[in-house]
C-alpha cells in the first residue's frame, strides 16, 4: 500500500506546496506591476536605466507631473541612489541595505515589503550630478508645498542661491496656499526675482522690474547687472536690426583700436591670424637647407628685413601660412561692423534693468554717506566718553594725566567682576556701570591726593609721574586678571545691530554707547550749570586766585574734579569693554585719541570735547573709508591732520573764554 494515497508522492506533494506558494505571490507581483507608479516607470524603464542626462529629462518630467502621491518619494528615492532595479522582471524599488550583500526591497506604490534579494540580482540607479541636479529642479514644486515649514524653507533657501527658469511655475503656484506669513514673503520677492530673469514677456519682466527698482538688496542687484551684461561682436556688413546692441563701435576711436577690431575678427574666425615673431622663426628653422632659409644665407638672417623676405619666399611656396599685410586688415576691418551687443535680447527689459540699476547706484551712494556718519558718529561717542573725564581734569586743574586710560581699563575689569558676582546680564551692567564710578571716583581721589596735589604748576613732573602709575597700574591688572583678555559680555536685548538696508547697519551695542555719551553730556552740563560743584569748578577754571580769594577751596574742587573725571572714565571703561576685549592694556588703545580730542576741542569745554570727538571720528572714518585695507594710515593722517590744525588754531575748536583763557 503507498503512503499517501490521497495526496501523492512526497515529490508530488512538495510540487503542490511550490505551487501554492507562486500563487500567493502572484498578487503581489501584479500589484507592484501594474501599480501606476511602477507602470510608469516602465513606460520609462529604457532611459532610466540608461542614466544619462541627455535624455533622462523626459522620465524626470514624467514622474513630476504624474500626479501620484508617490512622486515626491521616487523623486527623493531616485536623487539619493536608493532606486534599484530587479533583474529579473525588471521592476524598480526603493532599497533598504540589510548588510553588504543583501537588500530589502520596497514598493512604491504600496510601501510593501517585497522580500530581500541578494545584490548580484539588483541593479542600482546611479544618476550623476547633472541628474541629480535636474531630479532637485522637479521636486522642487513638492517641497516650496511640504507640510513641514522647514522643508519650504530649505527649498526657498535653494532656490535663491541657484534660481532657474524651471521653478518659477511652481513657486507662482505654491503662493496662494502658503499660510505662513514670513515664508509667503520670501516666496513673493523670489517670485519676482526670477520673473526678472526667466518671465514670458517683456512686459511681465519690465513690471517686476521696476517693482523691485526701490529694493537695495544684493540679490535685486545680483539679479539685474546679467540683464545689461555685454559682449563685443563683428558682424559682416551694417549692424543687424535684430540684435539688441548696447554701443556701437567706430575702429580707431573711444578707446577701440585698429589692432583691437582685427583681433576680434581674428577670435570670430572672421580673418586670419597674423603671423608672429616666433612663429617667423620656427618656420624659417624649420625649413633651412643647405645653410639657407627661403634662399636667404642664415647668416643674414638676423636682419629683421631679410627675415621677413625669407619668410614670404617659404609662404609661396605653401611651406607656412602668408602673412596678412596692412591692407588686408583694413580691407578685412571695414568690410565689417563692431558693436558690444547685450547678452538679453530684448531692448526693453535691457532699459528697464539700466534705469532700475542706475536709480540704485544713487540710493546706495547715499545709503554708504548715511551709513558712513552712523559709524562715525559711534566713533565719536567712543571717543567723547573716553575723553570727557580728562577733559574734565586737563581743563580745570592743567594735569596732563597719562594714567586716564588705566581708569577706563579698571572701569572695564570692575564690569567683569560684577558679572562674576551677578549672572543676569542686564542687571550686572546695571550694577556696573554706578560700581565703575565709585571704584574709579575713590583711586582718582587717591591719586590726587597722594601725588597729583604735590606736583601742581610742574608739568614735566606731573607727566613722569603719572606714566609711571600708568605702567604700575598695568602690572597690576596683570598680575591680578591675568594677560588673556576677559570677557565682559552684553545683554541679549543689545546682540545684533538696527539693520535699515543691505548698506545701513549699526550694532545695538554703538547705539547704546551713542545714548550714553548723550546722557553724560546732559549730566555734565547739569552739574556744571545748575549746582554748587559746577560753579565753583567753572570760577577755578576762569581765574583760580580769584575764586580762592571768594571763599572757594581750590584744593576741594581740585579732589573732586579729578574724581568725577576719574569716575566717568571708569564708565566709559563699562562701556568700551562690551565690544573691546578686556585687558591690561586696554587703557592705551584710547589715551592718545583722549588727549587729541581735548586738544583739538579746546580744553576746559565740554562742547570743543563733543566738537573734537566729532572731528576726529568723522576724520578717522573718512580715512578708512578712502583706504580701508589700512586703518594705521588712518591713524597717521589723523596725527598729521591735528599737528597741522593746531597750528592755525592752538586753542582748539571751541576757545576758552575768560582771564585764564590768557595763562
Amino acid at each position: 500500500m503507498r503512503p499517501f494515497p490521497l495526496l501523492g508522492t512526497p515529490e508530488q506533494m512538495l510540487r503542490l506546496i511550490m505551487a501554492g506558494l507562486m500563487l500567493l505571490a502572484l498578487p503581489f507581483a501584479v500589484s507592484a506591476q501594474e501599480g501606476p507608479m511602477q507602470a510608469l516607470l516602465q513606460d520609462h524603464a529604457e532611459i532610466i536605466v540608461k542614466n544619462s542626462r541627455k535624455t533622462i529629462g523626459p522620465a524626470i518630467d514624467a514622474v513630476a507631473a504624474s500626479g501620484l502621491p508617490q512622486a515626491q518619494d521616487v523623486l527623493q528615492a531616485w536623487q539619493a541612489k536608493e532606486i534599484w532595479q530587479r533583474k529579473s522582471d525588471g521592476l524598480f524599488f526603493r532599497g533598504e541595505k540589510l548588510d553588504s550583500k543583501t537588500y530589502r526591497l520596497l514598493d512604491f506604490d504600496s510601501g510593501a515589503d517585497t522580500g530581500t534579494f541578494p545584490k548580484n540580482e539588483l541593479k542600482q540607479i546611479k544618476p550623476n550630478s547633472g541628474i541629480r541636479a535636474l531630479i532637485g529642479t522637479a521636486l522642487v514644486q513638492f517641497q516650496l508645498t511640504d507640510p513641514d515649514p522647514a522643508r519650504r524653507s530649505a527649498a526657498l533657501t535653494s532656490l535663491e542661491r541657484d534660481p532657474e527658469a524651471a521653478a518659477l511655475a511652481p513657486l507662482r503656484a505654491s503662493i496662494d496656499g502658503e499660510d505662513d506669513a514670513a515664508l509667503k514673503a520670501r516666496k513673493l520677492r523670489l517670485e519676482r526675482l526670477l520673473t526678472m530673469a526667466f518671465g514670458q514677456g517683456d512686459a511681465e519682466r519690465v513690471a517686476a522690474i521696476r517693482s523691485m527698482s526701490g529694493d537695495l538688496s544684493v540679490d535685486v542687484r545680483a539679479t539685474l547687472n546679467p540683464l545689461v551684461t555685454s559682449t563685443r561682436r563683428a558682424f559682416a556688413g551694417a549692424l543687424p536690426r535684430d540684435v539688441n546692441i548696447a554701443k556701437a563701435l567706430k575702429p580707431g576711436s573711444e578707446g577701440f583700436t585698429q589692432a583691437d577690431a582685427y583681433a576680434l575678427l581674428v577670435t570670430q574666425s572672421r580673418a586670419p591670424a597674423q603671423v608672429t615673431a616666433a612663429e617667423v622663426r620656427d618656420a624659417l628653422a624649420q625649413n633651412i637647407s643647405g645653410g639657407r632659409a627661403g634662399g636667404i644665407p642664415v647668416a643674414q638672417l638676423s636682419d629683421p628685413a631679410r627675415r621677413l623676405e625669407a619668410y614670404d619666399v617659404l609662404a609661396e611656396g605653401g611651406l607656412a601660412p602668408p602673412r596678412v599685410s596692412p591692407r588686408q586688415k583694413a580691407e578685412a576691418i571695414a568690410a565689417h561692423s563692431f558693436a558690444d551687443v547685450y547678452t538679453e535680447p530684448s531692448a526693453a527689459v535691457t532699459a528697464a534693468a539700466e534705469q532700475a540699476l542706475k536709480g540704485i547706484s544713487t540710493r546706495v551712494a547715499v545709503s554708504q554717506a548715511a551709513d558712513l556718519t552712523l559709524d562715525a558718529l559711534s566713533l565719536a561717542s567712543i571717543y567723547f566718553l573716553a575723553a570727557i573725564g580728562l577733559a574734565i581734569t586737563f581743563g580745570v586743574m592743567g594735569v596732563i594725566n597719562m594714567a586716564h586710560g588705566e581708569f577706563i581699563m579698571m572701569g572695564a575689569y570692575t564690569g567683569y567682576v560684577v558679572q562674576q558676582i551677578i549672572p543676569n546680564h542686564t542687571l550686572s551692567i546695571i550694577v556696573a556701570i554706578p560700581m565703575a564710578f565709585a571704584v574709579t571716583f575713590a583711586a582718582g581721589v587717591a591719586l590726587e591726593r597722594l601725588v597729583i596735589r604735590w606736583l601742581y604748576n610742574r608739568p614735566l613732573e606731573t607727566l613722569l609721574a603719572t606714566f609711571g602709575i600708568s605702567i604700575a597700574l598695568q602690572q597690576l591688572a596683570k598680575n591680578i586678571f591675568g594677560t588673556q583678555a576677559r570677557p565682559l559680555t552684553s545683554p541679549g536685548w543689545l546682540d545684533g545691530a538696527w539693520v535699515v538696508n543691505d548698506v545701513i547697519s549699526i550694532s545695538y551695542i554703538r547705539i547704546a554707547i551713542f545714548v550714553l555719551a548723550l546722557i553724560f553730556l546732559g549730566v555734565f552740563l547739569f552739574i556744571m550749570n545748575r549746582t554748587r560743584l559746577g560753579l565753583e569748578t567753572r570760577a577755578v577754571t576762569q581765574n583760580r586766585r580769584m575764586a580762592a580769594s571768594m571763599g572757594i577751596n581750590p584744593d576741594k574742587v581740585n579732589m573732586l574734579t579729578f574724581g568725577i573725571g576719574s569716575g566717568i572714565a571708569g564708565i566709559a571703561g563699562v562701556a568700551i569693554g562690551l565690544f573691546a576685549k578686556v585687558t591690561s592694556e586696554l587703557g592705551s588703545d584710547y589715551i592718545v585719541q583722549s588727549f587729541m580730542t581735548v586738544v583739538v576741542g579746546g580744553v576746559g569745554n565740554i562742547w570743543g570735547t563733543l566738537a573734537g570727538a566729532a572731528m576726529i571720528g568723522f576724520f578717522q572714518k573718512g580715512i578708512e573709508w578712502l583706504n580701508p585695507s589700512n586703518t594705521l594710515a588712518a591713524q597717521t593722517y589723523m596725527i598729521i591732520f591735528i599737528i597741522l590744525f593746531i597750528q592755525f588754531r592752538p586753542r582748539g575748536i571751541v576757545a576758552l573764554r575768560g582771564r585764564a583763557a590768557g595763562d
